[in-house]
């Protein structure tokens, strides 16, 4: 009898990559059922789901009831929070320990979840406004803490994002404008859309491995400068990277996540979006690589 893997966020970025990844993967989807968790299950990513065969539930992180049924008798679950949903780190606290309780009470063998850094113990102080950061981390910590064993993917910096961030600037020339130094900010760059499903299924096809163990998910380290240079490389477009004042940059930014954002960038300056963790261990252990960032500017150069 196959094992139940339940996936929350299955319908996202995420949970969507799990999702294909494992159904795609001849020997983890005949050992494995996935039971997609999604709040509406009329929407049509969830019917596209449905109509693969996939047991397609409703639950809901902030409604407690919802996910006892969610994780009943699954071996494995994968969780995913979205501190932007609400825009509250206490809100996404309390999510991430609810589904924590409901595994527990369940009896499930495996959590697997997208977790971050605690930039403010990290960085030593200096950096307290990452709060979408710091609230995963002290999830990570309950779920270590409660005695189910766990396993910790960490997500990228996603590619998704300069999309917007690089833009036209004049007549032929594109600029990303950062306010972090070119050459020694680390980006560690990810298609989470792609790819979460691939470090997952590490985590899954290698258990018990990466119990307690946390797998840092991206392609490579980039600097904006590099990033730039293979930007150009990809589109035939011409590019530059250019270091923007701290107030210039926030001008840009909508106030009440302006600090946040910022912070953020200095992140990768200082201590690291993984704290300078490695990524060479993971990507050896894959089976399948990850996308490179001139794969994506490539695949993506019209949005430009």
């Amino acid at each position: 009898m196959s094992k139940v893997l339940t996936v929350f966020g299955a319908t996202g970025k995420q949970g969507g990559s799990v999702v294909q990844t494992i159904l795609a993967d001849k020997k983890l989807s005949s050992e494995f059922t996935i039971r997609a968790v999604s709040r509406d299950i009329n929407k049509p990513a969830a019917k596209e789901l449905a109509a693969k065969g996939v047991e397609v539930v409703a639950a809901d992180l902030s409604d407690v009831d919802s996910l006892a049924s969610a994780v009943q008798g699954a071996h494995t679950v994968f969780v995913v929070t979205n501190f932007w949903e609400t825009m509250s780190a206490e809100t996404e606290e309390l999510q991430g320990k609810a589904v924590t309780d409901a595994a527990k009470a369940a009896g499930v063998q495996h959590i697997i979840f997208s977790a971050l850094l605690n930039v403010s113990e990290a960085s030593g102080g200096r950096l307290t406004h990452i709060v979408h950061f710091d609230s995963k981390a002290r999830i990570a910590q309950y779920m270590r803490d409660s005695g189910v064993p766990c396993s910790f993917v960490w997500p990228g910096a996603f590619m998704d994002d300069f999309v917007q961030y690089i833009r036209k600037s004049g007549d032929d020339e594109y600029v990303l404008a950062l306010p972090i130094d070119g050459d020694k900010a680390q980006m560690p760059l990810f298609l989470a859309s792609a790819d979460m499903g691939k470090f997952v299924k590490l985590a899954i096809a290698s258990y018990p491995k990466y119990v307690g163990k946390d797998i840092f998910a991206a392609a490579a380290y980039l600097t904006p400068n590099q990033l730039m240079r293979e930007w150009s490389e990809a589109t035939g477009k011409k590019g530059k990277y250019v270091q923007l004042p701290e107030d210039v940059f926030k001008s840009h930014m909508p106030p009440p996540v302006a600090q946040l954002i910022y912070e953020n960038m200095l992140l990768m300056e200082n201590p690291g979006y993984y704290a300078n963790g490695e990524l060479a261990p993971f990507l050896n252990a894959l089976d399948e690589k990850p996308t490179t960032w001139k794969e994506f500017a490539r695949a993506n150069q019209d949005k430009w």
